[in-house]
């Protein structure tokens, strides 16, 4: 009855209030009639009476069997016209029978849905229903999908209904030829779904044609090679926005550690403030623009840095300033100013995580292809990243304070003897490392939890970047980066997470017995002596 009902064009829409009223009628088999009249229907309000039904949210009223989809709100319902979607009013719960189903006909709404979704005025819900039309395979639909595919005009939509047909007939067609047709449509599909199919067919002993054995073999060798570039691909992709998080976390500390050789452990810590900056920053738009709150972003990056920066040119005047040349004072006061930054957030904010909201433009996903999707705001990251440090490269190659702090950089004392006050470069610059740490922080807060250890998952890799790169070298800096981040993809499948880590840790360490200044070194008199 239902192929029959499916496989016709709609009908007049009287048959949708006829079908409506068939609800009320008593007995599973009559509103099973009712369900095949309101597919036969053809009409878009068909879809939320099935879902009400399927939820159990469709009534009827007891005095004249009015049907409404209704809302408890205590002791009486809040109704819903189902022809015209009108607010009802609200009755008595009493006053009211529910229409009742069990799994026959549960099964029967989610057929009579997935075939109306065919045929609905939007074209991604047409190739949403085709999807779970392909994902499960109903035989009683293939009439119902050969007229959707003759009447469809969307490219993608399209698509879609012809792979659900092959997933249909590769299960259910009985002549060879129409499942070599089917084989060679899911063929150009990459994806476990496709996969599983195929793979169904070899594994089938009663399928004896060894024209579509051998066809479904073919098709699997060809997925298998796609699967494989794509899982390459997405590790790349990977490896690459795990770069830029580490070439954020490293770029400031491969100036301050450049410059004055300072072993900062509290520069975590300045990734930390600018997270928590942005925390604050969403708090205040939350609460004085709700509206607004998409900018919120572009605010808490210029905030970051100041609030980190002024942190950084604090700790250089107060402490770091005079410990220079006892390195290893310098590491425990910084390291024991870290600990003292943790504890000071833990009892402002306190030890959970807190709430940073994702604006809506770095929302969602870009799809590449069939099972490759780069996610927006790893997109956004790679490139805010590569904008800073295109824009810290410009700031030290164009400006006269970058000028001064490649001269100190290269040569202390020949700097001094040109006027160049040495002392404020440092604080500076060391200011402009936790500026640039500070923003890394807002980046961070977009992909990771915003906790008071957010920074010390990050020190010690950033240490590990700026010393594989070169000390000093931004260019040392970006290479060391996007490289570690996509080795450490790569190991991850076959080595873990932590052992990858080691294994790449190890093959640093070996690399910097070679060559002890990194990638690329510094040149200058002051840093080669």
């Amino acid at each position: 009855m239902l192929l029959a009902v499916l496989a016709g064009r709609p009908v007049h829409a009287d048959v949708f209030n006829d079908a409506l009223q068939g609800l009320t009628v008593k007995g599973f088999k009559n509103v099973g009639q009712a369900i095949d009249r309101l597919a036969a229907s053809g009409d878009a309000r068909a879809i939320p009476v099935l879902e009400a039904l399927a939820d159990g949210t469709l009534h009827y009223r007891k005095s004249d069997k009015a049907v409404f989809i209704v809302e408890r709100q205590g002791d009486v319902y809040a109704l819903t016209d189902p022809v015209t979607g009108a607010d009802a009013g609200a009755e008595a719960r009493s006053d009211f029978t529910k229409i009742r189903t069990n799994n026959r006909l549960r099964r029967q709404i989610r057929t009579v849905l997935g075939g109306l979704g065919l045929f609905g005025p939007d074209a991604d819900r047409r190739a949403a229903a085709a999807g779970a039309l392909f994902k499960s395979p109903d035989a009683a639909l293939l009439p119902l999908l050969d007229r959707a595919i003759e009447d469809e005009a969307d490219h993608d939509a399209l698509a879609a209904m012809n792979l659900a047909r092959a997933a249909i007939l590769i299960r259910t067609a009985a002549d060879p030829a129409s499942k070599l047709a089917a084989i060679d449509t899911l063929s150009a599909a990459a994806g476990p779904e496709t996969r599983a199919l195929l793979g169904g067919i070899l594994a089938d002993d009663t399928e004896t044609d060894e024209a579509v054995r051998a066809a479904a073999a073919d098709a699997l060798k060809s997925i298998d090679r796609r699967l494989a570039y794509l899982a390459m691909a997405r590790s790349v992709f990977q490896g690459i926005s795990l770069g830029s998080v580490l070439l954020l976390a490293a770029i400031g500390l491969a100036i301050t550690f450049g410059v004055m050789g300072v072993i900062n452990m509290a520069h975590g810590e300045m990734v930390m403030l600018g997270a928590y900056t942005t925390f604050l920053v969403q708090q205040g738009f939350r609460t004085l623009a709700p509206d607004a709150f998409d900018w919120s972003l572009l605010v808490a990056i210029p905030a970051a840095f100041l609030v980190a920066g002024g942190f950084g040119v604090a700790m250089e005047r107060g402490i770091i300033r005079f410990l220079y040349g006892r390195p290893l004072e310098t590491l425990l006061a910084t390291w024991g100013l870290s600990l003292i930054l943790q504890q000071l957030v833990r009892t402002l904010f306190g030890p959970t995580n807190q709430e940073v909201g994702t604006p809506a433009w770095m929302s969602g996903a870009v799809e590449i292809t069939g099972g490759l999707s780069l996610t927006a705001n790893r997109l956004w990251i790679i490139a805010f990243s590569l904008l800073v440090l295109f824009l810290l490269m410009a700031l030290m190659r164009y400006t006269p304070f970058g000028l001064q702090m490649r001269a100190v950089t290269q040569n202390r004392r020949m700097a001094n003897a040109m006027g160049i006050r040495s002392g404020w470069v440092d604080a500076l610059t060391f200011g402009l490392g936790s500026g640039i740490a500070g923003i890394a922080g807002v980046a961070l807060s977009q992909i990771d939890n915003v906790s008071p250890n957010l920074g010390q998952s990050y020190i010690i890799d950033s240490f590990l970047v700026v010393v594989f790169g070169g000390v000093g070298n931004l260019w040392g800096t970006l290479v060391a980066a996007m490289s570690l981040g996509v080795v450490n993809k790569f190991l991850e499948p076959y080595a873990g997470a932590v052992l990858g880590k080691i294994i790449v840790l190890v093959a640093v360490i070996l690399f910097i017995q070679k060559r002890p200044r990194g990638l690329f070194a510094l040149r200058g008199r002051a840093v080669e002596s």
